[in-house]
């Protein structure tokens, strides 16, 4: 039982499957991560491994019967002895190339993501109260964000190579198709996170303890959580609240109500973000072993991004109240938020595929209409 539960523990069990990962090459030379399938019916044993080519390539299924007649614990036993083989002789595909580094790097750390979260960040020194703009206040809160948005990122990438090797978005992904070592990717992860916490210090205590705490949840209680509780979507939530606390802690020095109000504004939001974006992908997280709302509960999971979207709302009411901004903002914000609440409703009575893309679609415009009209109606607290 011991063998089983490291098996499916560390690659993921879902109703008669247990996956492991293992390492190969596809005819082109790629190195990649197949998946190692076992199907149990009730009369047979017959393993089945399904290569996992990187995207662009073809898959095969091939048949084992020389293992029809060993029992699953010896098959269990097996496996695990050629995860551990693979993990002791694994490689880089290539040598890499220098030219080739910067590339890697922005899919490691998730470039065109991290920016969006640095934007928040902007926005929240934006709206702080300031007697002047300091610019280099302004840049160096910037970068030490981004710093720790990459460091959070690749370490999600490293701890995650088996999981993201079953599904078929993540399958591209550097570590996965060997572009680069688990060492260099922990490394990388490192030497961003010192450096971003590093250069927050230089600004306040605040902002560089906000910085290591976004990296800390992210990476060691929301990444392995993705695997034991729904609950990982509200620590999710959170780790995608606290940019703008970084911003306005730069700029302000302290956290009063109404960084609070933004912050509370960037959760709500990620819930009809993510929920509809993971309705699409439910059977990626299912082979993959993640405990998703989608998966595990889907009329929850919908329920969750109509009521966030509607909570979106009263919260936006409450930026005039503590004098973030003026009283037009409650008017504006109501209108795009009755939007994505109406879509968000429309996801939850129908819970179509095309509701779910409506629904994400309008979350990428909804949250920097929000933040311009933050900027625009906004006064000195």
């Amino acid at each position: 039982m011991d063998s089983v539960r490291r098996l499916s523990r560390g690659i993921g069990l879902h109703t008669a499957h247990i996956a492991a990962a293992i390492h190969g090459k596809d005819v082109g030379g790629r190195q990649h991560l197949p998946s190692v399938t076992y199907l149990l019916p009730a009369t047979s044993l017959v393993p089945t491994f399904t290569c996992v080519a990187p995207l662009g390539t073809c898959s095969s299924t091939r048949h084992l019967s020389d293992f029809v007649a060993k029992r699953p614990s010896e098959m269990v036993a097996d496996s695990l002895q050629s995860i551990d083989a693979a993990t002791q002789s694994w490689k880089p595909k290539t040598k890499i190339v220098p030219s080739a580094l910067p590339g890697i790097y922005a899919r490691l750390t998730k470039l065109k993501l991290s920016g969006l979260v640095v934007l928040t960040t902007m926005g929240g020194y934006a709206l702080a109260p300031m007697a002047s703009f300091d610019w280099a206040n302004f840049g160096m809160a910037s970068l030490g964000t981004a710093l720790c948005v990459a460091s959070a990122n690749s370490l999600n990438q490293w701890i995650e190579i088996p999981y993201d090797s079953q599904m078929s978005r993540t399958r591209d992904r550097p570590l996965v198709c060997g572009d680069m070592s688990p060492f260099h990717a922990f490394s990388v992860a490192v030497v961003t996170g010192a450096c971003g916490v590093g250069i927050l210090s230089m600004i306040n205590p605040i902002v560089a303890s906000l910085g290591l705490a976004n990296i800390l949840l992210y990476a060691g209680v929301y990444t392995p959580m993705k695997r034991h509780s729904i609950a990982n979507t509200w620590v999710g939530s959170v780790v995608g609240a606290i940019p703008p606390l970084m911003g306005w802690a730069a700029c302000a020095g302290n956290l009063s109500s109404p960084a609070f109000v933004l912050a509370s504004i960037l959760f709500a939001w990620q819930f009809p973000h993510f929920n509809a974006l993971s309705w699409k992908l439910r059977p990626d997280y299912s082979k993959a072993g993640y405990r998703m709302m989608s998966v595990i509960n889907p009329t929850l999971c919908k329920a969750v991004a109509l009521r966030y979207s509607a909570a979106l709302i009263p919260i936006s009411l409450c930026a005039p109240l503590v004098g973030l901004t003026d009283w037009t903002f409650a008017a504006d914000s109501t209108l795009i938020n009755t939007y994505i609440t109406y879509n968000a409703y429309q996801f939850y009575s129908k819970g179509t595929d095309a509701t779910a893309r409506k629904l994400f679609f309008t979350s990428l415009w909804h949250l920097p209409a929000i933040i311009s009209l933050l900027l625009i109606h906004h006064q000195f607290v």
